[in-house]
């Protein structure tokens, strides 16, 4: 089921969280912004329907949704963290000038796949998920270029 679909306080109840206003708040703006929200991002944000945020609880709490399984991070090669909403099976499009990401769905014939996990792989090593960044230049960048 997608997290977004499902009440808030079931969500939360299911993951063991304790719902807050301040939670729900960043958790309903997170799912209504486009990409890989940086917690910055976020943040600025969720200051406009909470003017008291701070950038430290914002950190915090998608801290709390990323570590009981709510969001995925997203890759940390990136540079900072980045937050996952999107639950199906998919690869990455980074833009190795501006650094933005987007999703490049896995049902499409590109040539990529990923197996299922959980894999155990030589040396013991547990795969949780398997994801993979295609790097290259985002059409905005390839435009200020030319």
């Amino acid at each position: 089921m997608v997290e977004s679909s499902r009440p808030f306080r079931e969500l939360c109840a299911e993951h063991g969280i304790a719902v807050t206003h301040q939670r729900q708040v960043l958790y309903e703006t997170m799912q209504g912004m486009p990409g890989h929200p940086s917690p910055e991002e976020v943040f600025a944000a969720v200051k406009q329907r909470v003017p008291s945020i701070s950038l430290a609880t914002v950190y915090k709490n998608i801290h709390l949704f990323v570590g009981s399984g709510v969001f995925r991070e997203l890759s940390i090669h990136h540079g900072t963290l980045r937050v996952e909403m999107n639950r199906e099976p998919h690869h990455h499009m980074v833009c190795s000038v501006c650094k933005r990401v987007a999703d490049l769905p896995d049902d499409e014939d590109h040539g990529l796949s990923l197996e299922a996990a959980p894999v155990r792989l030589r040396g013991g090593f547990l795969v949780e998920r398997v994801s993979m960044d295609v790097i290259g230049v985002c059409p905005e960048c390839q435009s200020r270029v030319n």
